[in-house]
């Protein structure tokens, strides 16, 4: 029963909320201190505090920590699936309509105009990368990460996984 009870008590909030996790932690309050009582206000307080310290949304991580005090790890499970449902099902529920209609010639030109700004929002997300690498790490480490993953890529067609974890070690070995 506590299982369907955290379900309840984050989809709910995600479902009917809008305006993203600063709008919808009123009613998580509403739900975990007012009508479940597994925390108190102060402890509600402290919860919102830390998950504002943390990256990443807010309310992802408010439903993992009252998750996990509630019922443990599966509690922390169903109540991190229960934020990211709503979202989950609208998107499925989109794609269902573009895939539906994919040979409409509206659905067409929508996509043909929605690729270039996706290509120059990650062009503008590599090149943030760029500049912040430059300014944190420096340019040898930057240049020398780089080229190597360009190389690890594109000539011997490694997974981007591991091109990752050999860059996250050797920053962690070679750059302070």
């Amino acid at each position: 029963m506590v299982y369907w009870e955290l379900f309840l008590a984050f989809f709910i909030p995600n479902i009917i909320g809008y305006g993203g996790g600063p709008a919808i932690i009123p009613l998580i309050e509403a739900e975990v201190v007012g009508r479940y009582g597994w925390m108190n206000a102060q402890e509600f307080a402290e919860t919102l505090a830390l998950g504002n310290a943390l990256p990443s949304p807010i309310a992802t991580k408010m439903a993992g920590h009252v998750g996990f005090e509630v019922a443990g790890v599966g509690g922390a499970t169903v109540a991190v699936l229960a934020t990211v449902a709503p979202s989950l099902l609208l998107m499925l529920g989109a794609l269902g309509l573009l895939y539906r209609h994919r040979h409409s010639p509206r659905v067409q030109r929508m996509s043909q105009w929605v690729r270039p700004v996706i290509a120059l929002m990650m062009a503008a997300l590599t090149l943030g990368f760029l500049f912040e690498g430059l300014h944190s790490s420096g340019a040898f480490h930057t240049g020398l990460i780089a080229t190597a993953a360009a190389i690890a890529l594109l000539r011997f067609k490694t997974h981007p996984a591991f091109v990752i974890v050999a860059a996250l070690i050797y920053g962690g070995l070679f750059i302070t």
